[in-house]
């Protein structure tokens, strides 16, 4: 009766709606240390994410060959770096939202992909992905749009706990979501806005209860200009 069954998802569920909030809390601290220390230790296996799910069309588009020249930074990378010429950061580094052992102009490029909406504090974590980042270079932020991925207006999301925020693209809607072009507009300064987009090549699952499938992004690509 049970070859049909996924054991390790119905042991989660299980524990997720029996186990006292302390001991859930307590479950997930010492998870993330064990993670972090195998990390530390052995490194980080290559994981196919949204990232390895968005080569081929940025391949035809030429996106790698214009934006991601010289040395680049992935943060939250989860082990699906963007390039080889990417170092990754993830959270046995250090906190994203800070970037604290890395110094400023660092960088020729800077990418983030389904990171923002795990930070506390958006503006603080796009200064200081802005800060780490060369003059000229470019920042690329690749995001869950709310309307593809997370199918509802308001926290918690159905496929994430982690998340903190919803995005959309031109527009903030309280009490959730953020728009990501006004959060660019009053977070950072001396920029040029090359493009930003909705990326939506393969997704097919609109039902809000399955987990979608392709893109369900949005993709924003700024230049870091130089200070007047």
């Amino acid at each position: 009766m049970f070859e049909n069954i996924n054991m390790d998802l119905y042991m989660k569920e299980i524990i997720k709606k029996n186990a006292p909030k302390p001991i859930l809390d307590l479950m997930k601290n010492v998870y993330w240390k064990f993670k972090k220390i195998r990390y530390i230790t052995i490194g980080r296996p290559y994981t196919p994410g949204e990232t390895t799910k968005a080569k081929k069309r940025r391949t035809r588009e030429g996106f790698f060959e214009r934006y991601c020249p010289g040395k680049g930074l992935d943060i939250g990378y989860g082990g699906d770096l963007l390039s080889d010429n990417c170092e990754g950061w993830d959270f046995e580094e250090g906190d994203a939202q800070y970037l604290n052992s890395i110094k400023d102009s660092e960088f020729d490029f800077v990418y983030s992909s389904h990171t923002l909406e795990h930070m506390v504090d958006p503006e603080i974590s796009l200064k200081n992905w802005w800060r780490v980042l060369k003059s000229g270079g470019y920042l690329i932020l690749y995001l869950p749009h709310r309307d593809l991925y997370e199918k509802k207006k308001t926290l918690p999301s159905r496929f994430s706990e982690e998340h903190k925020h919803f995005f959309l693209l031109d527009r903030d809607e309280k009490p959730d979501t953020i728009g990501i072009l006004p959060l660019i507009k009053r977070t950072l300064s001396d920029y040029k806005m090359i493009y930003a987009k909705v990326c939506y090549e393969g997704h097919t699952i609109t039902d809000p209860e399955i987990h979608s499938d392709g893109e369900y992004s949005i993709e924003v690509v700024i230049k870091k200009e130089p200070k007047i």
